[in-house]
C-alpha cells in the first residue's frame, strides 16, 4: 500500500486545487521563456532571410536596427566596383501605423530592390513574388491582410500580391514588402500644403541670391518637382547589404570598405550580436527576473501546502513512529506527494500552454530544451519544497499519538 496515494486521496480537493495553481505558474514560467526566443528568432528572421555578409551603414552608427543610418542610394554603385563584392542591394526598413477598415494597423514596412530582388526568398503561403515596380506588397499574415486586398499609403494604394507567415519585425509588427521606390514614398511622404510650402520656400531662397536675380529661369524650376532639380539628391535609404564572392575573403572586402570616410562596415555576426545583446537585452534581462521570481513563489506555494498537509497527519505520523516505522518511510511519503505535485503541475503547464501560447499577440517559441529545462527545474523545486514538512515530520515524537 503507497501511504502517498492514500494520504492525497483523503486531500484530493486541495491537492487538486494546488497542481492546478502550481501548473498556472510553470505555464507562465514556460510562457516567458517562450517569449524571449520568439523576441530573438523574429529579431534575427531578417538578418537571417537576407543572407547578406556585410552591412554597410552611415559612419559611426551601428546600423538601421539599433538607430538612424542615412546613406545615398548610388553608395551601391561604389560598392558594386569594391573586389569580392558579388551584389549590393539598398536596405529600407521603417514602421507606419494607419487606420484600415476602422481598425489601427501597425506594419513594417520593408523594401525591396527592384528588379534584383522581387521577394523570391520570402517564403509564401499564399500569391506570388512582386511583379511591377510599384503598386503591389507582400503582406504577413498577422496584419490581416487577405490575397487581392487593397491598402492605401501614402498617396497611393498597394494590391497584396502575396502573403506570407511569421515575418515579423523586432517589434513584432507584421512585415510588410515593397518595392524600395515605394518604401520611400511612403517613408517621405508629405502633404500637399506640406509640399507647396517647400517649393515656395525654394523660391524665396533662390531670390535672395544672386544666381536667382541673374538666372530667372532657376526660379521656375526651384518651383517644381524635387526630382526635376538636380542638385536634390534622391532620398536616402537606411543601409547597403552586400554579398561576398565565393572564395573572396570576407574581411579583407570588409577592411576596404571601412576605409571609406563616410560609411562603416558590421558583418552579419555583429548585426546579430547587436539585436540580441543591444535592442532586447532589457527585455531579456527583464523575462530573466520574472522567471526566477515565479519560480520562488512556486517553491514557497508548494512547501506551504505540504507542510500544511504534513500538519494535518501528525497523529498519523506519530503513530508510524510508535509502530516502528522507519524514517525512511515517512521521508518517501513527503517527498513522493511533493514530486507528484509537481509532475501534475508540469504537465498542466504543458497541456495549457499549447492550446494557449498560439493566441498571444507575440510568437511564444517553445523548443524541446526548453521543456526539459523546465522539468529539471520542476524536480529541483519539488525536492527543495518538500524539506519543510520532512523537517516537521523528523520532530514528531510518537507520544503525540496520545494527545
Amino acid at each position: 500500500m503507497n501511504l502517498a496515494a492514500q494520504d492525497i486521496r483523503h486531500n484530493v480537493g486541495r491537492f487538486a486545487l494546488t497542481a492546478v495553481g502550481i501548473g498556472l505558474l510553470l505555464m507562465i514560467v514556460l510562457g516567458m521563456s517562450g517569449i524571449y526566443r520568439g523576441m530573438i528568432d523574429d529579431a534575427l528572421i531578417v538578418v537571417d532571410r537576407i543572407g547578406a555578409d556585410l552591412w554597410v551603414v552611415q559612419r559611426g552608427t551601428r546600423g538601421p536596427f539599433a538607430e538612424i543610418s542615412r546613406l545615398p542610394a548610388n553608395l551601391e554603385d561604389r560598392l558594386r566596383a569594391v573586389p569580392g563584392v558579388a551584389s549590393a542591394r539598398t536596405f529600407v526598413s521603417h514602421n507606419v501605423q494607419r487606420e484600415h477598415q476602422g481598425k489601427p494597423l501597425r506594419m513594417n514596412i520593408h523594401g525591396l530592390a527592384w528588379p534584383e530582388d522581387k521577394g523570391a526568398w520570402v517564403t509564401l503561403t499564399a500569391g506570388r513574388p512582386l511583379g511591377q515596380a510599384h503598386y503591389e506588397m507582400i503582406a504577413d499574415a498577422s496584419l490581416g491582410l487577405g490575397l487581392g486586398e487593397k491598402l492605401a499609403l501614402g498617396k497611393d494604394t498597394y494590391t497584396v500580391v502575396g502573403v506570407t507567415k511569421g515575418m515579423v519585425s523586432s517589434g513584432g509588427d507584421g512585415i510588410a514588402f515593397l518595392t524600395t521606390r515605394d518604401a520611400q514614398a511612403i517613408q517621405f511622404d508629405l502633404s500637399g500644403e506640406a509640399i507647396r510650402l517647400e517649393r515656395a520656400a525654394r523660391v524665396q531662397r533662390a531670390v535672395g541670391q544672386d544666381i536667382g536675380q541673374v538666372q530667372p529661369l532657376l526660379l521656375e524650376r526651384g518651383g517644381g518637382l524635387s526630382s526635376g532639380i538636380p542638385a536634390l539628391a534622391r532620398p536616402m535609404v537606411s543601409a547597403i547589404t552586400v554579398r561576398v564572392a565565393n572564395g573572396a575573403d570576407a574581411a579583407a572586402v570588409a577592411a576596404t570598405i571601412a576605409a571609406w570616410p563616410d560609411v562603416s562596415v558590421h558583418s552579419r555576426d555583429d548585426q546579430v550580436q547587436l539585436l540580441v545583446h543591444g535592442m532586447i537585452d532589457k527585455a531579456r534581462r527583464q523575462i530573466g527576473l520574472f522567471r526566477v521570481l515565479l519560480v520562488i513563489i512556486s517553491t514557497i506555494i508548494m512547501a506551504l501546502i505540504l507542510y500544511t498537509l504534513t500538519l494535518d497527519k501528525i497523529h498519523d505520523i506519530a503513530m508510524l513512529k510508535l509502530m516502528g516505522a522507519r524514517n525512511g518511510i515517512i521521508v518517501g511519503l513527503i517527498l513522493q506527494q511533493a514530486l507528484l505535485l509537481g509532475a501534475i503541475g508540469y504537465g498542466i503547464a504543458v497541456l495549457l500552454g499549447d492550446w494557449i501560447f498560439p493566441k498571444f499577440p507575440r510568437r511564444v517559441l517553445i523548443t524541446p530544451d526548453d521543456l526539459w529545462a523546465l522539468a529539471a527545474i520542476v524536480a529541483a523545486l519539488s525536492v527543495v519544497s518538500s524539506l519543510l514538512g520532512i523537517w516537521k515530520a523528523m520532530r514528531v515524537e510518537p507520544n503525540k499519538v496520545l494527545s
